[in-house]
């Protein structure tokens, strides 16, 4: 195996100096879960990716893809980090067709960038995702994080068509194509959601696009009580309208999203600051479309008699819906001792959501519930400041909160936490029966084992 102290020389002979970095104020930037590299690579093509990972593969290097470096915090530490390479350096539109709804883009495109390309033509990505300036559609894909346009137009799976990578054998690959009617082969490109980097090193991908609606709105209604809250939610998944987003915030996440109004000079919605629980609908099409919806939403409010009602529109419409996208970073933001879980369940009941606010003040944290649509939920646990032994409270209300809804039927993913906290908190839920399709699936696409290994779970 080469010795760390010539790394940063040899990756030089393949890339040139300045694509290799070796400062250790850099090196520093790239630091996953304490682990820092001791080298970063800044390819510009597939083919030096590829030579990149040969190196590895014949010195025993393991190396983790980076885009933005927004996500690196999701998932165990891994195993082994040598090499961090940095796809910043793919950052084009390689092919864009609006008549066909089709894109091809270079994985270390960030999302912005990409949705003002396509916005253009009228069109859009459905990554509506936290980091939106920073983030790569490479990191986004990697990270399997949520969009908040999941319930109208699904996660990437949905609108993914195909994939250009590096294998771990240092193989340019392709999967699937750039035409939405694909039926060739198999859809290996899906198996890079939510993989972390473990599988392979994205190079490009391919997507359908959507239309443009022509306007949009929403409105946010405040609740006294959860229960009340959940019902109002509930009349309106059922009703049939479709809400592109349907949301339910807990009181002090409501707040938070009002001081981050307020912090931007915008007057926010005062349900915000109505300390109640809040239920956020949000619609669009054209303005008939619009009109029409709200206008059915109106019966449905009326139904429910909320105390508070304000609907929305333009630029607080806006400014609402990027809170919504960003909740992630939003959820972490109040204190360096926090941990969000995510839940996945068929439904959480108004006792489910009360336990899990009671496990957090049996420990004095604060706790946000972030209620997303399609059974998912963001749980946050947020130590005050000051706090002499955060670590110990959060992890007995994490693992207090994750039996509780276990045994319920939901499983959980942690999306952020300190590194020592990840020592004390299962990351993901328990292996299933699939667990060795999953080795084997890493041995077929990493049979050297160079891609963060153990970062998602201990043999992947």
């Amino acid at each position: 195996m080469i010795a760390t102290t010539v790394l940063a020389p040899r990756l030089e002979g393949l890339l040139g100096s300045a694509n290799v970095i070796s400062a250790p104020e850099e090196l520093q930037r790239y630091a996953v879960d304490e682990m820092i590299p001791s080298a970063i690579a800044k390819p510009s093509s597939a083919a030096e990716v590829a030579e990149v990972i040969r190196f590895a593969i014949a010195e025993k290097l393991c190396v983790i893809p980076t885009g933005g470096r927004t996500k690196l915090g999701i998932g165990r530490p891994p195993d082994r980090y040598d090499i961090a390479i940095d796809m910043t350096g793919f950052n084009e539109l390689a092919h864009y067709d609006p008549g066909d709804l089709t894109l091809s883009a270079d994985a270390g495109m960030t999302v912005r960038a990409l949705q003002e390309a396509v916005a253009a033509k009228g069109q859009f990505l459905p990554l509506a995702l936290p980091f939106f300036a920073e983030t790569t559609i490479g990191g986004s894909v990697a990270s399997g994080i949520d969009s908040v346009y999941r319930r109208l137009l699904g996660n990437a799976r949905d609108f993914l068509i195909g994939a250009e990578f590096v294998d771990g054998k240092g193989a340019n690959c392709k999967s699937g194509g750039r035409v939405v009617k694909n039926v060739t082969g198999y859809d290996l490109h899906k198996l890079l959601i939510g993989s972390l980097g473990t599988l392979a090193v994205v190079t490009r991908l391919n997507f359908r696009t959507y239309t443009w609606p022509e306007s949009s709105a929403s409105q946010v209604a405040s609740f006294s009580s959860l229960e009340n809250a959940l019902a109002f939610r509930d009349a309106l998944e059922t009703s049939g309208l479709p809400f592109f987003n349907l949301e339910v915030l807990s009181p002090g996440l409501a707040s938070a999203f009002a001081e981050r109004l307020r912090a931007k000079n915008t007057t926010p919605p005062s349900v915000f600051d109505a300390n109640g629980w809040v239920v956020y609908a949000a619609w669009a099409g054209n303005s008939s479309v619009v009109r029409r919806i709200q206008t059915d939403l109106e019966v449905c409010t009326q139904k429910s008699t909320p105390p508070s009602v304000e609907t929305l529109s333009g630029n607080l419409n806006t400014d609402v819906h990027v809170l919504f996208r960003e909740a992630f970073p939003l959820l972490r933001a109040p204190s360096r001792d926090a941990v969000v879980l995510r839940f996945v369940h068929p439904r959480l009941s108004p006792e489910n959501l009360h336990d899990l606010c009671k496990i957090a003040a049996k420990e004095s944290l604060t706790a946000h519930v972030l209620l997303r649509p399609v059974g998912v939920s963001y749980f946050a646990l947020v130590a005050g400041s000051g706090e002499g032994n955060a670590n110990g409270g959060l992890a007995r209300a994490a693992n207090a909160a994750i039996s509780r809804l276990t045994k319920n039927g939901a499983t959980h993913s942690v999306l952020h936490a300190s590194t020592p906290l990840k020592a004390s908190i299962p990351l993901w839920g328990p292996q299933g029966p699939d667990f060795a399709l999953m080795q084997r699936l890493k041995r077929a696409f990493d049979p050297s084992n160079t891609f963060a290994p153990g970062r998602l779970a201990e043999g992947l």
